[in-house]
């Protein structure tokens, strides 16, 4: 199970996240969702251990993730990729081996297997000698999603995975979600999708620099909640139908 309790993030001075706290168990896919600003990011590096904390918690399976650093595979947003580095696609899935190989030691002939297995599943293996900044948006999305996989992680942590990606790319990544829950794997995935795409999710936290709700898709995107998160405006522009009616409880 991950443990988050307590857990508050100031930037200089700027209330990031204020007092969260909840747990994910395993074979969930849970979405992180919530407004331009609300601390999705923020939320995920903290647990990664990539910002340091105010205060608060932060364990996996009883333990801080900085002892399980392996079990942990990160998956960050497109702008924090530079995609002009040069560097195949093969190489970049083969960057989760390191941790397992060790930094001065070439990797061993079943981490190359690993690493194939990985690049067939997304479907990019037959694209595996080219430059990761030739590819499209969602061949890099799936190649990233590989370099995931291959690190045999147990606790996934995904930043807007499905942003600028093609049907199939999103296709795939939700057949993977699905596997990896019946693995009994756990992912926690930012997101930005809205309406009936969000039962894909087995629960939702709804994030604004604090924790509105925590539960079911259903009872997370009340209308109440999404005032809190939102505005009232906001609701009404995105979906253009009154507060009281729509895909909510």
């Amino acid at each position: 199970m991950l443990e988050i309790q307590h857990l508050s993030v100031s930037y200089r001075g700027v209330q990031a996240l204020q007092n969260i706290s909840f747990n994910l168990p395993s074979s969930i896919v849970a979405g992180l969702i919530g407004p331009n600003g609300a601390g999705k990011s923020t939320l995920l590096k903290a647990i990664l251990g990539l910002i340091p904390v105010q205060q608060g918690q932060i364990k996996y399976r009883g333990a801080t993730l900085k002892q399980q650093q392996r079990q942990v595979a990160y998956v960050p947003q497109r702008s924090q990729i530079d995609w002009d580095y040069p560097i195949t696609v093969w190489n970049v899935v083969m960057m989760a081996r390191t941790p397992h190989a060790g930094w001065f030691r070439s990797p061993s002939r079943m981490s190359g297997e690993i690493v194939k297995e990985a690049l067939q599943r997304v479907e990019m293996f037959d694209l595996r000698h080219r430059q990761i900044g030739e590819l499209s948006g969602g061949q890099q999305q799936r190649v990233f999603l590989a370099k995931a996989l291959a690190q045999q992680a147990d606790l996934f942590l995904l930043d807007e995975p499905l942003t600028a990606v093609d049907k199939k790319t999103e296709a795939l990544v939700s057949e993977i979600y699905t596997e990896l829950k019946s693995q009994g794997k756990t992912l926690l995935v930012s997101c930005h999708e809205w309406g009936e795409a969000l039962q894909h999710y087995d629960r939702l936290l709804l994030l604004d620099r604090e924790l509105i709700a925590s539960g079911s898709p259903d009872c997370v995107m009340t209308p109440e909640n999404i005032q809190r998160a939102y505005g009232t405006s906001w609701h009404r522009r995105r979906f253009h139908e009154p507060l009281e009616t729509g895909f909510y409880c």
